[in-house]
């Protein structure tokens, strides 16, 4: 299996003045985005606000990043969710789009047993044959994908990946010593994303690439390229912009920051809400540190 790159930016999802979503704008900081720093790009994610999305808005969505940079970068769906049946049918018209992998966050609110997060997942890898990427989020989830059910999925042929946003490099650990060397461990925290390369990671999933996608490419490279110090000197700069791009739930920070930066990305969708002058403040203070 092939790598989908080593800095994949969780995309924002564009919305016009009255909450439509505006396929333009989204195609036109997908272009952005792979210009600056980002090998792929996860669209209808955390981040793409996808708990508010239509699975019609998430198709047309798919198709306009699709249509925009699908010849140039990774294009990978967010087609997950805590009904079973509703990702399958949401991945398999995905794949028909052309989409180049799809990625599977662990069902939320029904906390399911090791047993049901086994069956939910290898019921939607048996429905296509496009690459997934299990997204283990406990702080969003309320519950834990254990390593060993990560280990048992990784059996399956077309999944691929995981991003790991657990903050618990034990289980990165023992996920990576315990998998092929061909399935991806991918951090889902960018503060994580160096401590997660030094225990086998292939690269991150990011938030604050929208911003310093190539800073972020500029130390996994240092890393895999064995300047160590160097990587360790990217990490310690951008962790102060990072934590800035955490001042309140993502994606306000980050959707605020990509506004400010000239790109259109429009309002947030209730229930979430714009930053308040304070986080407004801080993230202001962290592009202007970054030369925004």
């Amino acid at each position: 299996m092939k790598s989908f790159g080593r800095v994949l930016t969780a995309m924002v999802t564009p919305f016009n003045s009255d909450y439509s979503v505006n396929y333009q704008a989204a195609a036109e900081l997908a272009r952005y985005l792979i210009a600056n720093g980002s090998d792929g790009l996860v669209i209808a994610g955390s981040t793409g606000e996808s708990a508010t999305l239509s699975k019609e808005e998430k198709l047309k969505l798919f198709a306009a990043v699709l249509d925009a940079v699908g010849d140039k970068a990774c294009i990978i769906a967010g087609t997950g969710s805590n009904d079973t049946r509703a990702s399958i049918a949401l991945t398999v018209e995905a794949e028909k789009l052309g989409v180049h992998g799809a990625m599977l966050v662990g069902p939320y609110y029904n906390k399911p047993p090791q047993e049901g997060y086994y069956q939910h997942f290898k019921a939607i890898a048996d429905s296509t044959n496009l690459p997934l990427v299990l997204y283990n989020v406990p702080g969003r989830t309320a519950a834990n994908i254990q390593p060993e059910t990560i280990i048992r999925l990784s059996k399956i042929a077309n999944i691929a990946a995981v991003k790991e946003a657990s903050g618990n490099l034990d289980q990165v650990s023992e996920i990576v010593r315990n998998t092929d060397q061909d399935f991806l461990v991918y951090s889902g925290d960018d503060s994580l994303t160096l401590p997660i390369l030094t225990v086998g990671g292939a690269g991150v999933i990011s938030v604050a690439a929208h911003i310093i996608g190539d800073r972020m490419q500029d130390m996994i490279a240092a890393f895999f390229d064995g300047d160590l110090k160097k990587a360790q000197d990217c990490h310690l700069k951008l962790l102060p912009f990072i934590k800035a791009m955490f001042v309140a739930t993502n994606p306000i920070p980050v959707k605020t920051a990509v506004n400010l930066i000239g790109q259109n990305a429009g309002p947030l969708r209730l229930p979430l809400i714009p930053a308040t002058e304070g986080e407004l403040a801080v993230i202001r203070q962290a592009l202007a540190d970054f030369g925004h």
